[in-house]
């Protein structure tokens, strides 16, 4: 698999100068589905957007196919989260950087010191920064200034869209808000698959528990699966939370385990973390996703 991966960088550089059809719009190509909604919701109808992964997709551990490269060659702006979430395409979109691309890490709107710090990742920061509605809003202006550079006549229409999205974003915190303040703060102990809550937690006063850590390049253990057993018994937790792109089977072994020291834990329900919904669902946009994880969470642990 090493190979193939290389031999399709290989092909991609070489086709990164080659013609391509143009009908005056950018072409832009996104990563994640995060990363889609909002390049979307900006461009609108003035941009085309593609992005790499569906629904239910692990950036951690996504591979690109030979399409995905045509995809990057053919575009005009990639945008990717950075952090090394994207695991091994860093090293593609690094070196399409220094043949004149331009790929756009949005975690560059970012203040590094205020991110939450991991071992786990090369960048040495947790990478699931789209769970702080605050960064989300500051990511929102930094991918519009790019569109705007890029496409200078449709500025306004760029500005436009952002705002109307902002507005949105800003009403949804607020809606978040509330619905959380329905759960007392020693009810609010978040226990999943792996550890994509943090910025989340950060922002609404969670603890956030995962079997398998930042990444899910590696499986949680058996020791994994006792330390957290223990944590739920210990704390009297009501409900743990599958994720649409992390398999349900460390959850269920969790699950198991704590049935076997006498005691009941619910699932909870599934969350969105590293990926929206379905395409054409309400969880398959930003907006929809969070609110879909804060009601499962909130309505399974009071």
């Amino acid at each position: 698999m090493k190979n193939t991966f290389y031999i399709l960088l290989s092909i991609l550089l070489i086709s990164c100068g080659t013609q391509k059809e143009d009908n005056g719009k950018l072409k832009v190509v996104t990563t994640t589905t995060m990363i889609t909604d909002l390049v979307e919701n900006i461009g609108g109808d003035l941009i085309e957007v593609e992005g790499m992964m569906g629904s239910g997709v692990d950036p951690h551990l996504y591979k690109p196919s030979e399409g995905d490269m045509t995809k990057l060659a053919n575009a005009d702006i990639i945008f990717y989260n950075g952090l090394h979430l994207e695991g091994k395409l860093v090293d593609v979109f690094e070196k399409m950087n220094a043949r004149g691309k331009a790929t756009i890490a949005i975690s560059n709107a970012l203040d590094k010191s205020t991110l939450i710090g991991s071992d786990y990742f090369a960048s040495n920061y947790d990478p699931h920064i789209w769970f702080d509605i605050n960064y989300w809003t500051q990511m929102s202006h930094y991918v519009t200034e790019t569109l705007v550079k890029n496409n200078p006549e449709n500025k306004v229409a760029f500005e436009k869209n952002r705002d109307l999205y902002l507005e949105k974003i800003s009403a949804l915190k607020t809606e978040l808000s509330d619905k959380i303040n329905e759960l007392p703060q020693e009810k609010r102990i978040l226990v999943t698959a792996h550890d994509a809550f943090n910025y989340y937690g950060r922002s609404f006063k969670f603890e956030v528990v995962g079997l398998q850590g930042l990444s899910t390049a590696t499986e949680a253990g058996v020791k994994d699966v006792q330390r957290i057993t223990k944590f739920i018994i210990e704390h009297k937790i009501k409900a743990v939370f599958v994720e649409s792109s992390v398999p349900r089977r460390t959850v269920e072994a969790l699950q198991a385990a704590v049935r076997a020291q006498n005691h009941e834990v619910q699932i909870g329900g599934e969350l969105f973390s590293d990926a929206l919904g379905s395409a054409g669902t309400e969880e398959g946009t930003y907006i929809g996703m969070y609110r879909h994880n804060v009601n499962t969470i909130v309505n399974a642990l009071k």
